[in-house]
């Protein structure tokens, strides 16, 4: 129609009163009711979105489009209009916030119906995703990628993925979904979906703003599958820690790049001890490795005394030596709740391969053979305190596969409890793992501030090198700007810079106490 008005201008009116013509149109038809339009009940911007009327959508953009080109044509001077894309790009900013919410909402009504709070929660993520799939289509196909669409959808979508429900953070139940994909076990997923799966997670984490928690949660869990070795493939989690450096930088995944490395060196090393076990296959009873990780790269666990059995004492004495000569100036501790053990065990006819934990290894020791101990006996005889030894024994006595029986028979471990070997059980299947609760939390609340207080100190000496002298309001708003990875308080900003000014890394300016200068 807009065509065949055009050719009837050229060929009945003067061609050079066609701008003219159509800016008078444009502003009687377009401009002028233009809000009207947009917020009409049953065909306005919201409706078209609410029943996914693209062509509607796509028309609705096009002819609107002319009235961006007409402002800029005329420059709009001293006064931009707000007609136009603007106001159709805040529609849906607000339609997608509330369609966001609304998912934000029904995880709530989940909760307070009862549903357990866990940090585990891959329905909640599922939806977001697909909600955010949904809307960056409608951006690309409908609103042509244009820029105030592009604005539109992150605003929307940073409002909505920093919004919290439950005891659990966005970031703590994104980094789960995670896991959930990478973990052998987890969802069924291909190569390719997988792949898919993990370029959505990651659009979505790109409206975090705290992505440092992000990062300390999924290290550690990464730590978990790798240690474990239940990751589902090394390329896979190559190929996620490459998506978030892109997204974040070399910094942000140093850590994780290096884990995968400790990895990829200790298989070497695995190698040549495992030669040095064979020349005392005679004194060595067990099929013994080490795996040697690096300090600053991996997570910081518990490390009991424990009391090991004579045959894992020898084992690490051998190590402890052979390491000494490889390297001579490295210096090794033990983490015992991160080793995994293959325990042969019989139950009257029948022999089962356990999967388990180390120290559930060394418990399963103790009560070889048909002893009985109280709980004190055997905090006592492995040298483990409550803490520990509760869920130990928990994991062994309470479980799926109950190797262990405790007296009185019931779900909780208390003083006085009595455990021997369950000399009843039975099972269909000969390989069984039997899982131990995580003696470790998944993130360190106390070491995220720390690195947060770091680089937030360390972003205000860069900018003051550099700047010499700046004044209060200018140095918070470049602190801010720089740090991308969280958003800090300004209070915190402030705290820091006194910090700085007690250490002598800044001074106040004599002149103006709102002015700081930079000590070399």
């Amino acid at each position: 129609a807009l065509t065949a008005e055009r050719a009837r201008v050229l060929d009945y009116l003067n061609a050079n009163s066609e701008s003219n013509l159509l800016k008078v149109v444009e502003e009687e038809l377009l401009e002028k009711v233009e809000t009207e339009l947009l917020e009409k009940e049953s065909s306005g911007c919201r409706a078209l979105l609410q029943n996914d009327k693209s062509e509607d959508l796509q028309r609705m953009f096009r002819l609107f489009s002319r009235l961006e080109a007409s402002n800029n044509n005329a420059n709009a001077s001293a006064n931009p209009t707000s007609a136009g894309l603007q106001p159709i790009a805040a529609i849906v900013q607000d339609f997608i916030t509330n369609q966001g919410m609304d998912v934000v909402q029904r995880r709530q009504a989940r909760l307070d119906g009862g549903e357990k709070d866990k940090n585990d929660d891959p329905k909640f993520v599922k939806a977001m995703i697909e909600l955010h799939e949904k809307y960056l289509g409608v951006v690309k196909r409908d609103f042509s990628g244009h820029s105030y669409f592009q604005k539109a959808l992150k605003d929307a979508f940073c409002e909505i993925i920093n919004r919290n429900v439950g005891n659990f953070t966005n970031a703590e139940l994104m980094s789960t979904f995670c896991d959930r994909i990478l973990k052998s076990g987890g969802e069924k997923l291909n190569e390719s979906e997988i792949e898919e799966q993990l370029d959505r997670i990651v659009q979505l984490f790109s409206y975090l703003t705290d992505k440092d928690l992000f990062a300390e949660i999924y290290r550690n869990q990464l730590a978990k599958r790798l240690l474990s070795q239940r990751s589902t493939s090394d390329d896979a989690e190559k190929l996620m820690i490459a998506k978030l450096k892109v997204q974040c930088g070399t910094q942000f995944t140093s850590k994780m790049e290096g884990m995968l490395a400790d990895l990829a060196v200790g298989s070497q090393q695995r190698q040549k001890f495992k030669q040095k076990m064979q020349e005392k296959a005679g004194s060595v009873r067990l099929d013994f490795g080490v795996q040697v990780l690096t300090t600053g790269f991996w997570p910081t666990y518990k490390s009991p005394e424990v009391t090991l059995t004579e045959d894992m004492s020898t084992c690490m004495q051998v190590f402890r030596e052979w390491h000494e000569q490889e390297h001579q100036k490295r210096k090794l501790s033990w983490v015992l709740t991160q080793g995994s053990a293959s325990v042969m065990a019989t139950f009257g006819k029948k022999t089962y391969d356990l999967q388990v934990a180390t120290l559930q290894a060394i418990a399963l020791d103790a009560l070889s053979g048909g002893p009985t101990f109280t709980l004190e006996d055997l905090a006592q005889r492995l040298n483990l305190e409550d803490a520990i030894l509760k869920p130990l024994m928990h994991s062994l006595s309470c479980g799926k596969y109950k190797v262990i029986q405790k007296t009185p028979a019931n779900s909780k471990i208390n003083a006085g409890d009595k455990f021997t070997a369950n000399v009843k059980f039975s099972s269909n299947m000969r390989k069984l793992r039997i899982p131990m609760a995580s003696l470790d939390s998944s993130f360190n609340t106390k070491k995220v501030e720390e690195d947060r207080t770091i680089a937030i100190e360390a972003a205000i000496v860069r900018i003051m090198k550099a700047r010499k002298t700046l004044q209060h309001q200018q140095l918070l708003s470049e602190v801010l700007a720089q740090l991308s990875f969280f958003n800090p308080n300004p209070r915190v900003v402030k705290k820091r810079i006194e910090g700085l000014i007690d250490r002598e890394y800044l001074e106040r300016s004599p002149d103006n106490s709102g002015v700081y200068n930079y000590l070399a």
